[in-house]
């Protein structure tokens, strides 16, 4: 099992004050050199829905295209008004925010509709990186097609398409599943119905329950190659790649936190793994301990320690025969 971790070294460039830099200079260049002198200068924008990329992490990861956008819209729609006013904060915008998220969906939306039919641009982000993966902007978008309003998307950072680049699987063809059901049952019912779909597989899971989701994806999929990517463009951004009852084992053994999305290789002789404990301690052994690789070994295989003990020795030369 691979791994890529530890932490980074920490950027010096100040990104809100070059994103205040950049939406100024857009005000000045549109003709609005007055507002290029405030903190958050604004270039009128149509009226319409404007669907914009955050960054998933680092702040350096946002687009010019996506400050100007936000910076010029007259509300913006976000899914935790809290976490979004943060953010626009450090890019030094002021804006009204309308919260829009699962549970207010239905009520919000008629208001953000007759927002956009007086004339005014609403620019909709999720807590980070592009809306409507995993979140209820499609019945906005929806909402406002079937109404002959505007909807443009500002493109951006993506954690799906992110990890998906990193894992090292098959990138040709890839399903997004998005987060599993948190009950066993109903969860195993859903990746058996993924099972035969000739693709990468992409979920979203929670860090409480990725060890259970790894072991149920062992159990629904057969031993597949993974990578689980953990915290990506931050500090401590993780990816480890391995076989899924070893990534289920290390993560029982290894509680995770933060954002976490799983990559699991398409079906097929070329990506499934074998269970030999053999090949399991050989991939924990590049990258663990010896107690911790015999620990996650015996987890994995259901093998007695002892065994997985003298198999270890033996494979890392520390066995004196």
């Amino acid at each position: 099992m691979s791994s890529k971790g530890g932490k980074k070294k920490k950027s010096s460039l100040d990104y809100p004050q070059l994103a205040r830099m950049v939406v100024a200079g857009a005000a000045k260049a549109s003709g609005n050199e007055g507002a290029a002198q405030d903190d958050a200068p604004e270039a009128k924008f149509e009226a319409g829905l404007y669907v914009v990329a955050t960054p998933i992490g680092n702040l350096g990861d946002v687009t010019l295209r996506a400050l100007v956008t936000l910076a010029s819209c007259d509300i913006v729609a976000c899914e935790d008004t809290r976490n979004s006013g943060l953010l626009l904060q450090k890019y030094g915008i002021k804006k009204r925010l309308i919260s829009y998220h699962d549970h207010n969906a239905d009520e919000k939306r008629p208001e953000i509709l007759k927002h956009i039919e007086a004339g005014e641009a609403v620019a909709l982000i999720s807590d980070a990186g592009l809306p409507l993966v995993a979140d209820p902007g499609f019945r906005l978008v929806r909402g406002c097609v079937d109404a002959g309003y505007s909807v443009t998307v500002i493109p951006g950072a993506s954690a799906g398409l992110t990890a998906l680049a990193a894992s090292g699987l098959p990138t040709d063809a890839f399903y997004f599943a998005g987060f599993l059901p948190p009950k066993t049952s109903a969860r195993i019912k859903d990746l058996e119905s993924l099972k035969p779909i000739e693709a990468t597989l992409i979920f979203y899971e929670a860090p409480q329950r990725l060890a259970a989701s790894l072991k149920d994806m062992h159990a629904a999929l057969g031993n597949r190659g993974a990578a689980v990517a953990r915290e990506l463009t931050k500090l401590f951004e993780e990816v480890k790649r391995g076989e899924l009852h070893t990534l289920a084992a290390y993560y029982a053994a290894h509680p995770p936190k933060g954002e976490i999305v799983v990559i699991v290789a398409p079906p097929g002789k070329n990506t499934e793994v074998s269970g030999d404990p053999d090949e399991i301690l050989r991939a924990l052994l590049r990258t663990e301990s010896l107690r911790d690789a015999v620990a996650i070994a015996v987890e994995a295989t259901g093998m007695k320690k002892s065994e997985i003990y003298a198999r270890a020795l033996w494979l890392s030369g520390k066995s004196g025969k």
